[in-house]
């Protein structure tokens, strides 16, 4: 029995059981062409390093899927989709993607994106595995990636368990969705445990100087600072509180975690500004072998993001698989039952209704004196994380 004929009987008999139509099943055996899964991401902009990384991991996970037969005996082909982190010119690449034709997504990345982008792949009849962490985007596809509601706990543990802070200043990018959840959730949460916070400031995008801002906040005294912002603001502002000489402790948020925010803030300044994040790719409990395939077949290091794209894809994959159809109703289900999936990032369990992942894999990140970023030791120590570090 070859590939082709196994596919079909085993989506046959999938559709004898109710899981998909037997019309679906025949569209989908007759099929040569490769299934398209869209990858969006910012691939041009301020955030196109994210973006690339993203890119290197789905297309690994698309080349060893590859390798191994295919998914329902057809090749997956990784289809580029560059929103550059703009919501405007999201929803124009995602409109003639999915007018392209597409057969999956994994994506976007940026909250204020993809509460624009989602909607489109959903309404598309496709089943997005999403990168967004904004609470707003939860139940709009699937998600392996932390939320807003997961992020805001360790962060809140990190500045009054691990860093003793009892008075904080907040700053943030009023800009975007997921900055500002993060900042008014923070805010909330450290209100209603008793900690003071001396400052709820704005963080202008954009700015090469954030000295002035810094400043004026640590003249209020502040125990620690947070910076909810993404990757150039953030490290913009651990280098003015390095340059200044400010007391404070200094915690930058997920939105800066990324290697290029070592280049912002500058070596000196980025090892004195943690930050909260992910796991890095090596930092992932039996990696390694996941780590060389990517240099090897992709040809640089991993990105942050290669691991979650890599996952997302493979996710989709078994998803069509089990469902035995690329019908979005039978895939929802699949995933929506999945038990015991593990992958890059480690075991992954979702959340039927939300989408979620449960627990989420958040994480403080240190600066070793080569720029890479991994799970900060000491943090992890104090607060028992699973998670080691190559220092």
């Amino acid at each position: 029995m070859n590939k082709r004929t196994m596919t079909l009987t085993l989506t046959l008999t999938l559709a004898a059981t109710g899981l998909v139509t037997a019309a679906a099943a025949a569209q989908d055996e007759a099929s040569d062409t490769p299934i398209r899964i869209g990858l969006e991401a910012p691939l041009s902009g301020n955030l196109s390093a994210i973006g690339e990384g993203m890119l290197g991991g789905a297309e690994l996970a698309a080349a060893r899927l590859n390798e191994a037969g295919g998914v329902l005996g057809r090749d997956i082909e990784i289809v580029p989709i560059d929103d550059a982190g703009d919501a405007d010119i999201g929803i124009a690449a995602a409109t003639a993607a999915i007018e392209a034709g597409l057969d999956g997504v994994v994506g976007p990345y940026n909250s204020g994106v993809g509460i624009e982008t989602l909607p489109l792949y959903i309404e598309a009849g496709l089943v997005p595995i999403r990168l967004t962490s904004d609470a707003s985007t939860s139940g709009l596809g699937y998600t392996l990636q932390p939320m807003t509601y997961e992020i805001v706990p360790v962060v809140a543990s990190a500045l009054t368990d691990w860093l003793a802070a009892e008075r904080i200043a907040i700053l943030y990018d009023a800009s975007e969705n997921y900055t500002t959840t993060i900042a008014e959730t923070l805010r909330t949460d450290l209100e209603s445990a008793g900690v003071e916070i001396v400052a709820f400031e704005t963080v202008e995008p954009g700015q090469d100087d954030y000295t002035e801002l810094v400043l004026s906040v640590a003249e209020l005294a502040p125990d620690a600072v947070y910076a909810a912002a993404y990757v150039a603001e953030g490290g913009r502002i651990a280098k003015a509180m390095n340059e200044t000489g400010t007391d404070a402790a200094c915690l930058a948020d997920y939105g800066s975690y990324e290697r290029s925010y070592v280049e912002f803030a500058g070596l000196e300044a980025a090892q004195a500004c943690p930050v909260v994040g992910v796991p890095a790719p090596e930092d992932f409990p039996g990696s390694d072998e996941l780590v060389v395939a990517y240099q090897e077949t992709i040809g640089s290091q991993p990105g942050i993001w290669s691991p979650y794209t890599y996952d997302s894809v493979m996710l989709l994959a078994d998803g069509m698989s089990a469902a035995g159809s690329l019908d979005a109703d039978a895939i929802d289900k699949a995933l929506a039952n999945l038990e015991g999936w593990t992958g890059w990032t480690g075991e992954v369990e979702l959340d039927p209704v939300t989408g979620d992942r449960v627990p989420a894999t958040v994480v403080i990140v240190n600066v070793d004196d080569d720029g890479e970023l991994h799970v900060n030791t000491d943090w992890a120590r104090a607060v028992g994380a699973p998670y080691g570090s190559t220092e």
